[in-house]
Formats: structure tokens, C-alpha cells, sequence
């Protein structure tokens, strides 16, 4: 069956939510991405895997806010990921006085363009009391152009992404729609890392990867992906590679390629004995991508765009009930 409903994406990054949102059913007419090797990743995913997607724009959500969005008006679904520095825990939260603060801009788009619904997402740190007043006024906004808002705190894990990844994701929707909207409900029970990461362990005759599987016994703490001015290739800060080393894994860097056979550890890093790396393939299967999505550049812009992504299965979940609604809204008008 055709895609009925078109989507417009901001900030898209490596593709996590436009993917996830493709599965579910969306064709996306536009998606915008400033970063240069993901932009790479998303053309040549697109191109290799025939996705449809219409239009990717490597450039700035306020630019494009000020010059062209009027020309998107009528597209079903407005969503993206603006930053999370001005929200985020590990930064000075210091939300709408951050410069890197896009919800102004994402509004004026919604307002530009009109859609059905929209679809934000951000850090957990969004739902902080801090910042009722940020969110009221945003919510205040919304209302302003005719739309419902449902805000709700999501975990990656909840949808079968073996992570502890908490998201807000924020809904608007026309009253006709929001009336038949609600969020999912079914809980996927995630894998553990050893049994999501097994068969890339044991690909180069490593001996230790059955014990290792046993060890990583439980779901990854959140992927941290940094910026081009903090964060390189690891996984995360000192409190996430402890978490990581609990998992049996060297989170101090990120690896090239899986153990080979007679691996036994790092010599350097004695505490780390045993523990393999995690590779950017790895990684990106503990987002929750498919081993087919592949990324562009070299290690440090691969992974960075892995760890900074919104899992494809919490937005394809959540595209779908989006959807379900839409088509509630049109079948009963139909009848």
C-alpha cells in the first residue's frame, strides 16, 4: 500500500528517528541535518537502500525556519531532535539561554507548515522542575496554533534496544486526532549485551566471547556520542566506563574491529583484562539500528553520530501510534 503520510525531520543526525519513522509508515519530504558526515550517512543510505526519501538538507533548522518552510506546508508530521546540551544533566542546563536552544526555531516551523502532528524528542533533564516554566510555554505555544500536547519519558529499553536510554518525547496533535491518540503500550523485553553482541564477538575466532556473553549479563548504560568539541572515540565519562567495565567491556576506547583469536586483554590496561572493545557496528546495534544502516566517516564522526542517535525502535513505536490515530481520524470521517 502507498505511504499517505509525508514528514518533514529536523536535526535527523545519523537517521535513528527518520528510520524509525519509515518503518512505521511515514515518507519523509525533507530531512534536515547540519553535521557533514551524517548528512553523508543519511544520502547514502538512502541511496543504497532504495528508502525514498525525498530531500536531504545539510544546513541550519533556523535558516531553513526564516526562508523555505513556508514551502512544507501541509506535510503530515513535523518531528526531530533538537539539542540536548541546554537540558542535559551533564551540561549547565541552561535551556532557553543556551544558543543551541532550537524549540524556538521548531515552533516557527510547526507554525510555517501546518502539520497534523509533531514529534520532539529530548533528554530526560527536559522534565525537570527547572524547567516547568520552558515547557508550559512551549505547551502555550502549541495550543496557540491548535494542537494537544502529551509529554511522556520513555525508556529505549521498554522497546527491545538492550540500553537504559530515558528520552522525552513530546506529541502534538489537531484535536481530531488527538482524541484517538495514546502511547504504546506493549514492553519488548531487551536482550542483554552479551546476547546482542554475541555473534560480533565470536566473528574473528575469539575463544573468550561464550564466557564474555556470560558476564554482560545485563542491558548498556546510555550511549554517550559527545560533540566535535568534547568526547572522542570511548564510551562516555569516568561513571560510564565503570558501568561499562561491570559489563566486562573497555569503554575507554572505541575498538576497530572485534577480539581476535588468542585475545586476552590490553596491556596497558590491566583492569581491563579480558574485556573487549566495542566497535561503531557494535555500538550501533545497541541503538537499536540494523546491521544494514551503515555510517559515514572515520571512527571518531562514526561513532559520535551512533552515540548521539534516538533509537530506531522507540520511533518507529511511536511513529505507529502517531499513525494509528491519523488513520482513526480519517476512517471515521470516511464512515
Amino acid at each position: 500500500m502507498a505511504c499517505e503520510y509525508t514528514s518533514l525531520e529536523l536535526c535527523a543526525g545519523a537517521g535513528g528517528q527518520a528510520l524509525g519513522l519509515h518503518q512505521a509508515g511515514f515518507k519523509h519530504k525533507l530531512l534536515i541535518e547540519i553535521d557533514k558526515p551524517a548528512c553523508r550517512t543519511l544520502e547514502f543510505n538512502n541511496a543504497k537502500h532504495k528508502l525514498g526519501w525525498e530531500r536531504i538538507l545539510e544546513g541550519c533548522v533556523e535558516d531553513f525556519a526564516e526562508y523555505e518552510a513556508h514551502e512544507y506546508k501541509g506535510v503530515d508530521l513535523v518531528a526531530g531532535g533538537v539539542p540536548c546540551p541546554p537540558f542535559s544533566k551533564a551540561g549547565k542546563q541552561l535551556g532557553k539561554d543556551d544558543e543551541r536552544d532550537l524549540f524556538p526555531a521548531a515552533l516557527k516551523i510547526i507554525g510555517k507548515t501546518n502539520p497534523k502532528a509533531v514529534m520532539l524528542e529530548n533528554v530526560s533533564g527536559l522534565l525537570d522542575p527547572k524547567f516547568d516554566e520552558y515547557r508550559a510555554g512551549i505547551d502555550q505555544s502549541l495550543s496557540g496554533m491548535g494542537y494537544e500536547t502529551f509529554w511522556k519519558l520513555h525508556n529505549a529499553s521498554d522497546y527491545g534496544v538492550p540500553q537504559l536510554r530515558p528520552r522525552v518525547i513530546l506529541v502534538a496533535l489537531k484535536p481530531e486526532y488527538a482524541k484517538f491518540f495514546s502511547w504504546p503500550k506493549e514492553i519488548i523485553t531487551p536482550p542483554t549485551v552479551g546476547e546482542a553482541l554475541y555473534d560480533l564477538m565470536a566473528v574473528n575466532g575469539w575463544e573468550g566471547a561464550k564466557s564474555w556473553k556470560e558476564k554482560a549479563n545485563k542491558i548498556a548504560p546510555t550511549l554517550v556520542g559527545g560533540s566535535k568539541k568534547h568526547g572522542g572515540p570511548d564510551l562516555g565519562p569516568t561513571r560510564a566506563r565503570k558501568a561499562w567495565q561491570e559489563l566486562h567491556v573497555n569503554g575507554c576506547i572505541v575498538g576497530n574491529e572485534p577480539p581476535d583469536k588468542g585475545f586476552t586483554g590490553y596491556k596497558d590496561k590491566e583492569e581491563y583484562r579480558g574485556m573487549p572493545l566495542i566497535t561503531v557496528r557494535m555500538a550501533a546495534r545497541i541503538q537499536g539500528f540494523p546491521d544494514w544502516w551503515e555510517f559515514y566517516g572515520k571512527k571518531t564522526p562514526a561513532y559520535r553520530q551512533v552515540g548521539n542517535a534516538f533509537p530506531p525502535p522507540v520511533a518507529e513505536h511511536i511513529g505507529r501510534s502517531l499513525l494509528d490515530a491519523l488513520q482513526a481520524a480519517k476512517f471515521k470521517k470516511v464512515a
